[in-house]
Formats: C-alpha cells, sequence, structure tokens
C-alpha cells in the first residue's frame, strides 16, 4: 500500500465523522506533515471539533527536508505545502488533499494524489463501511463542501445511484 501524506481537511472530515479509524486500514504508512500538526492544534484551541493525534501510533509527523518553489503557491495553504513537499520526498506516496488548487499543484507535479471522497470509495471497496451515501450526509451536516456533479460521481463509483 502507498503512504499516505494527509492534509488538515481530510483529517478534520474524517475525524468529524467517526472514520479516522480508516486511514491505518487503507495504508501501512499514515503520514501527517508538521504545519497539518500545527494547524490542527490551532483548530483545537480555536474551539473547532479538529482531532487530537497526537497519541495515535499509526500517525507518524514529518517535516519536509526541501520546500522547492510551488506552482501557485500564494493558492496554498501552510499545511497543503507540506503535503506537497512531504509527498515530493515520498515516492510512491499519495496525497491527500481536498482543495481544488492544492490538487491542481499536485497534478502538476506528477504527486499522486486523492481526497476525503477517494478514501471513503476505498473504504467502502475494501469493506470497512457498507456505504457511502449516508457518510456524505454527516460530511454535509459538519460543513464539507462537495458540488452537486461531485455528489453523483462518487454515488456513481460507490454503485449507491437508483
Amino acid at each position: 500500500m502507498a503512504d499516505l501524506i494527509c492534509d488538515t481537511s481530510a483529517l478534520i472530515a474524517l475525524h468529524q465523522v467517526g472514520l479516522l479509524h480508516i486511514l491505518p486500514a487503507l495504508s501501512t504508512t499514515v503520514v501527517m506533515p508538521a504545519a497539518v500538526a500545527q494547524e490542527l492544534a490551532t483548530g483545537r484551541s480555536e474551539g473547532h471539533d479538529a482531532p487530537d493525534v497526537t497519541g495515535l501510533k499509526w500517525l507518524s509527523i514529518r517535516t519536509p527536508t526541501a520546500r522547492p518553489a510551488l506552482p501557485d503557491a500564494k493558492l496554498l495553504g501552510a499545511g497543503e505545502s507540506d503535503v506537497l513537499w512531504v509527498a515530493l520526498e515520498t515516492p510512491g506516496g499519495v496525497a491527500v488533499l481536498d482543495e481544488g488548487p492544492a490538487r491542481r499543484v499536485a497534478h502538476q507535479l506528477g504527486i499522486a494524489f486523492t481526497g476525503t471522497l477517494g478514501l471513503l470509495l476505498d473504504a467502502k471497496n475494501r469493506g470497512m463501511i457498507p456505504a457511502v451515501a449516508p457518510v456524505l450526509l454527516e460530511l454535509d451536516r459538519h460543513g464539507f463542501h462537495m458540488s452537486p456533479h461531485i455528489r453523483e460521481t462518487i454515488l456513481k463509483a460507490a454503485r449507491e445511484t437508483p
């Protein structure tokens, strides 16, 4: 299994729907860049529903050793940039990114990527969750943004459309 290098949004979304535990089942190595750890800690200190990942033995924190220039860097957050830099240093790694600009940069750099919804599809395909549709409803309840087109695409991929 490829290393998963997770951004803040995916960790928060999976935590909020009670599915953070699927990450170590989907990959033997789950990495969180240091900037993501800081974003989660800041979110918790501000009262947001962000996971406390300090005790998760399956999650390692990695700091990128190099920070080369990234295309459209001004559109990226610190966590997204760190995810991309760590992914560049992790052959075969998969960046877990939800935001469009970060996904476009990953594509430009040839970095494999997925997002929260892709992880949910993988979890369903591996029998870890029975259905994606109820999770999408729960994500909506927590303010996770997805277009109607993306929702329909995910439900078709999950074979959950009438």
